[in-house]
């Protein structure tokens, strides 16, 4: 195998840390702020790049293209830095730097305190989202989620909002459990299967002609499902999320919510359900499917009952993951390919939405929606966005969640009618909570509160520092929900017959 000269995956993961080192070394801070666009806009470019030449690029084992292999000394180890690029890891690469990109934006125009550090922190977590979905190497793929998650707990700590601290905890103590779980469940794959190495495609193919015992499957599906599951704030593990969410900085819970917490989807459709697929089987029924339902419904409630605008962002991308996880428990084609493109909607509207709810804090000196109202005669441009991105995460034909939410529902009806109708209702509560957001917030008679912020300072519209990271994340949404199959082609490549997997698809 060869290295490119030119390695569109690598360029994606080295220019933010390099931009991150040179930071590190005392760079001026006028400097820091110019470098800092080279570093965001670099994996963005590299993303879609990748994404516009994925169809004619040629395709080696196991349906990969752009595959790159370097050495980094653990070879002995049978660890290695191998990139690479398929159908189900494409759509979370270009997530990762489209929102990073838009991340990256409006931290530049947020006069955060310490920025050159606040910067730093950004740059590697950004570097490590690019990294864990090109991996193709197992090793590489936690050690760049690892390297991403680091920064989260120190802005969160460091720059973040109310209850700062607490959450930062709570957060550290919840995820580093649910890494450490899923930690294990890797390492038992590898070790088990008998493979020479952490490359994913040699344990796929190894497992082809000697697959796991039945029994094995299940142990090691069980440690991935607890700790990946952690990871995605699966019910009733989610405590840490809405929290975290609430007091992190927008930028952070950007690039946590949007891109961060679909680790561990990526890893159950891309790791486990190929090579365990009875241990899936065993755990999809009835607790994978309960919990997930738990998703949906509790935490939709609870969503509804919020006050605050940022923890109810917060609340409904936990229960969002609930459709995500019942996708994969339908084990068709169809409910996972759903998911992969539910991941993507999904995070590019929470980001959106992250975003777009600082801005109202802005405007407003509050996230609570009680103390809102009338926001629309003052920020037009603002409330657009904000429908937009409200009617997206309804699930609304036009945007890319349609598209990832339709495919789940038709694959759950042919797994379980009542389940189906159930889990709909879900969507008449995120029309509710999501409705009542924007009437509160935008529309309607100003709160006695609003109506002091409005005779001292009176709001203005969003400029482009906030205008366009926003139009990223919007015309992302649009576009996909427009042209489904820029990205539906390549997952159903990859879904149908993949090469070596020993997955068997219901």
């Amino acid at each position: 195998m060869s290295n490119p000269s030119f390695d569109p995956l690598l360029i994606a993961v080295a220019a933010p840390l390099a931009v991150a080192a040179l930071i590190a070394l005392g760079m001026p801070k006028r400097v820091v702020m110019k470098l800092a666009y080279l570093g965001f806009a670099t994996p963005a470019a590299m993303a879609l790049w990748a994404w516009w030449n994925f169809a004619d690029a040629a395709k080696e084992a196991h349906g990969y293209t752009f595959v790159s292999r370097y050495s980094t000394g653990l070879d002995g180890y049978g660890i290695a830095l191998k990139l690479g690029l398929n159908g189900i890891s494409l759509p979370l690469f270009v997530l990762a730097g489209v929102v990073g990109l838009a991340a990256g934006l409006y931290a530049l125009q947020s006069n955060a305190s310490h920025m050159k550090t606040y910067l730093l922190l950004l740059l590697v977590m950004q570097a490590g989202l690019m990294g864990t979905f090109a991996s193709v190497d197992v090793f590489y793929f936690y050690f760049f989620h690892e390297l991403a998650l680091i920064p989260t707990f120190i802005m969160v700590g460091v720059w973040g909002g109310r209850d700062r601290a607490y959450a930062a905890m709570a957060m550290t103590v919840y995820l580093t459990l649910g890494a450490m779980l899923s930690l294990l469940g890797l390492i038992a794959i590898y070790s088990k299967s008998g493979a020479s190495s952490f490359d994913l495609m040699a344990i796929k193919d190894t497992l082809a002609s000697q697959p796991f015992s039945q029994a094995a499957q299940k142990h090691i599906f069980g440690l991935l499902l607890f700790g990946f599951g952690i990871l995605v704030s699966l019910w009733p593990f989610h405590s840490w999320a809405p929290l975290g969410y609430g007091a992190a900085p927008s930028s952070a819970a950007m690039l946590h919510a949007g891109v961060l917490k679909k680790f561990g989807l990526y890893g159950l459709i891309q790791i486990a359900l190929p090579v365990l697929p009875l241990g899936a089987l065993h755990w999809s029924h009835p607790l994978a499917v309960t919990a997930a339902v738990g998703n949906v419904l509790v935490i939709g409630l609870v969503t509804m009952a919020q006050r605050d605008l940022k923890q109810m962002v917060g609340y409904s991308s936990v229960m969002h993951m609930g459709y995500a996880f019942l996708g994969i428990a339908t084990g068709s084609i169809l409910g996972i390919g759903g998911v992969v493109m539910l991941m993507v909607a999904h995070g590019l509207s929470v980001a959106l939405l992250f975003l777009l709810s600082t801005s109202v804090h802005r405007r407003t000196q509050t996230f609570e929606m009680d103390r809102m109202g009338g926001l629309a005669h003052y920020a037009p441009g603002l409330a657009a966005l904000f429908l937009a991105a409200t009617f997206a995460g309804m699930g609304l034909p036009g945007f890319a969640n349609f598209w990832g939410e339709l495919p789940i529902f038709v694959a759950l009806w042919g797994y379980s009618h009542w389940l189906t109708v159930v889990t709909l209702t879900g969507t008449v509560i995120s029309a509710v909570y999501g409705l009542r957001a924007a009437a509160r917030v935008f529309f309607g008679p100003k709160s006695p509160g609003f109506s002091g912020v409005v005779a001292s300072h009176p709001p203005v519209d969003i400029g482009w520092g906030e205008r366009l990271p926003a139009l990223i994340l919007a015309a992302a949404l649009l576009f996909i929900g427009v042209w489904p199959r820029s990205l539906s082609t390549a997952i159903n490549g990859a879904l149908t017959n993949p090469p070596g997997s020993t997955v068997a698809a219901r």
